[in-house]
């Protein structure tokens, strides 16, 4: 799986502890995108199929969860355990997730790979809440 990474300057430590936990495990490809304007050019990189998903860290997780579901065809959650960060893809078939380095420490981060390790099932439970989602997309 080819996934993106990137933070501002509170997330950059959370990034490094969770960049390196990553780079140990041969199915990813893992790059650092960390750069101004970063929230808006990972979501166009995942539309156009260059990264498959996207781990991002700030302060407080907030701001890239806002920016990037303003993006049509983008689905972000803001995530603080693995629970959500793997129901974030299997329930909400997430491309992204944020974490706040404020709010969670490393050892957390590194088990919040669980989104990596989870997919969407189109015909499970919550395909209707996607399609929910998805209409609401196109009807901006």
């Amino acid at each position: 799986m080819k996934i993106a990474i990137g933070a501002d300057g509170a997330g950059k430590p959370l990034l490094d502890v969770t960049a390196s936990h990553l780079s140990g495990k041969p199915d990813l490809t893992v790059a650092d995108l960390s750069e101004p304007g970063l929230y808006a050019d990972v979501s166009q990189k995942i539309l156009d199929g260059e990264y498959e998903r996207a781990m991002l860290f700030c302060g407080t997780g907030i701001g890239p969860s806002i920016s990037r579901n303003k993006v049509l065809g983008i689905r972000a959650a803001l995530t603080h355990d693995t629970y959500s960060a793997e129901r974030a893809a299997k329930s909400n078939n997430a491309q992204i997730i944020a974490m706040s380095a404020r709010v969670i420490g490393p050892e957390l981060a590194k088990a919040i790979d669980a989104f990596l390790a989870s997919s969407f099932d189109p015909d499970g439970p919550s395909a209707e809440n996607v399609k929910a989602i998805d209409r609401l997309d196109r009807a901006r």
